[in-house]
């Protein structure tokens, strides 16, 4: 199984590390009311993402904390702290991972939001102030199927031709249309083929982001939401349990008894299945995900990430694959 620490290695010849960034103003256009309200019924971005309560220190002293970035903004008054808690960020992460566990090569990972969700302008500046960065082998967006156009492609390729590695992580989620509408994704399944193909053309790795566990979905759903991004062509994957986190819809569904989460057994019953699908030289960056605090509802075994990789190892192992 070639894991992300593996692709890193054999790329790079050393280790390689993600550095998570968080800036003021992104959302989703599935919040800000232009495709949906609300955001998707699972989402807790504090839940995941290491970097933001740095960015919620700083932010609430910014006068310009309101501004939220969409296509339309014809004017960034944030781009100034935007670069700030860039630079910060990843100069608090890099420092760390360097210090303690002697990394000296990094991505800078776009992870909070929709990152491809601001000006085109916003974007060029952001981007190549953090490639500019010393040791940054290259740089992973985080965005969604409905935020990227030939234009931001366009640029991010002209990266890849000075040798940089770029990904585009698309959050699919699902390929069942009843699901996307029910999880308040606020887009269909179609384009999405073409689009990674179009990104793929310009030399940008395209990572797909699966959750597995969604309200209604068996496993065989979301087996065939594999096979279907699979046969679509990617270079990377990332495969999640959901899991209740106070103060979503979701959670509200799950108090009222309208969803109960998928079991730690049939998680990892599905992800035995799924990594026997994958082709060698698709990299699989994860296969956990949870939250170490008193927000976490539901299920309990998403609590320890260490639990879930010792289980899934161990029924790995069974299987004849080393992850």
């Amino acid at each position: 199984m070639l894991t992300v620490g593996r692709y890193f290695k054999k790329r790079f010849g050393e280790k390689v590390r993600k550095i998570p960034i968080s800036l003021s103003g992104f959302t989703c256009p599935n919040i800000d009311g232009s495709v949906a309200k609300g955001g998707c019924i699972y989402c807790k971005n504090e839940s995941f993402s290491p970097s933001l309560a740095m960015k919620n220190d700083s932010i609430l002293k910014n006068p310009y904390k309101n501004v939220k970035m969409n296509f339309s903004l014809t004017h960034n008054p944030l781009l100034p702290k935007q670069l700030e808690e860039l630079e910060e960020q990843f100069n608090h992460h890099s420092n760390y991972h360097r210090e303690k566990y002697g990394i000296g090569k990094y991505m800078v990972y776009f992870q909070s939001f929709t990152n491809t969700y601001a000006p085109l302008d916003t974007l060029k500046t952001l981007y190549t102030k953090a490639l500019s960065f010393p040791n940054v082998v290259g740089m992973s967006i985080g965005t969604r199927v409905d935020c990227v156009g030939d234009e931001l492609l366009d640029f991010l390729e002209s990266f890849v031709k000075n040798g940089k590695e770029i990904w585009l992580e698309y959050g699919i989620q699902s390929i069942f249309e009843e699901t996307l509408k029910l999880t308040n994704r606020g887009h269909s399944m179609e384009g999405v083929k073409e689009l990674f193909e179009r990104t793929r053309e310009r030399g940008i790795k395209v990572c797909a982001h699966l959750i597995y566990g969604l309200p209604n979905e068996s496993v065989d759903m979301m087996i065939e939401s594999l096979q279907t991004i699979l046969s679509y062509g990617v270079d990377l994957l990332k495969i999640h349990p959901l899991y209740v986190v106070e103060g979503t819809p979701l959670a509200r569904m799950y108090k009222k008894g309208e969803y109960s989460p998928i079991s730690l057994e049939d998680y990892g019953d599905a992800v035995v299945r799924s990594l026997k699908l994958i082709p060698k030289d698709v990299v699989m960056q994860r296969v956990s995900a949870g939250v170490h605090d008193d927000s976490l509802i539901a299920p309990e075994w998403c609590f320890d990430k260490n639990i879930q990789m010792k289980y899934l190892r161990e029924i790995l192992k069974k299987e004849g694959i080393e992850y």
